[in-house]
């Protein structure tokens, strides 16, 4: 069995490393990366100084690592990681949402995703929809949702921690992936 050691993603990768990996990931999400949807996540705030496309570019890429290592869909966690976040409005604004951004945000990405990409799998919009589990209401019930849960809170941590530095973000992905 595959075992995972969470401190290796918290590790600048080998050059050579990085880029095998960023080009997989690329043939996975690229086309997705240059959507007016998610191109404009840029524009709304996540973590302080980090935009949700940074997160969730952050995101996508440790959840497709975390597939990778385990064995596990890396195409549905790479593209549901991406789209985890894709809420489209600023979260400090309470006229966007009716509640708790926290609990909400999850429904209004799973519902923009599904606009972008009919072809979301089952598996991919459990991982958008639960992504904030255990704050969320549902808990992840395939391997692509618990690697995007995994990645998002691991990517969080890293932003909060480094007080949202977006150069520590671009330290930990290869130069290829765009940040």
């Amino acid at each position: 069995m595959n075992r995972l050691n969470l401190s290796v993603f918290a590790r600048p990768l080998s050059k050579k490393r990085g880029a095998e990996l960023a080009a997989e990931w690329l043939e996975y999400v690229g086309h997705l990366l240059i959507t007016p949807e998610v191109m404009s996540m840029g524009q709304y705030d996540h973590h302080f100084a980090i935009s949700c496309y940074q997160h969730s570019v952050f995101v996508s890429f440790t959840a497709f690592r975390i597939a990778r290592r385990m064995g596990w869909d890396t195409r549905a966690a790479a593209r549901s990681g991406l789209l985890h976040d894709l809420y489209l409005y600023q979260p400090y604004d309470q006229s966007c949402h009716p509640g708790n951004q926290c609990l909400d945000h999850p429904l209004f990405a799973l519902m923009n995703a599904r606009a972008l990409c009919p072809d979301l799998t089952d598996g991919e919009q459990n991982a958008i929809a639960t992504h904030m589990w255990p704050l969320a209401r549902h808990m992840p019930r395939c391997a692509t949702a618990v690697a995007v849960t995994l990645a998002d809170k691991i990517c969080a941590s890293i932003e909060l921690l480094s007080r949202c530095r977006v150069g520590v973000i671009r330290r930990l992905l290869p130069a290829a992936v765009p940040v």
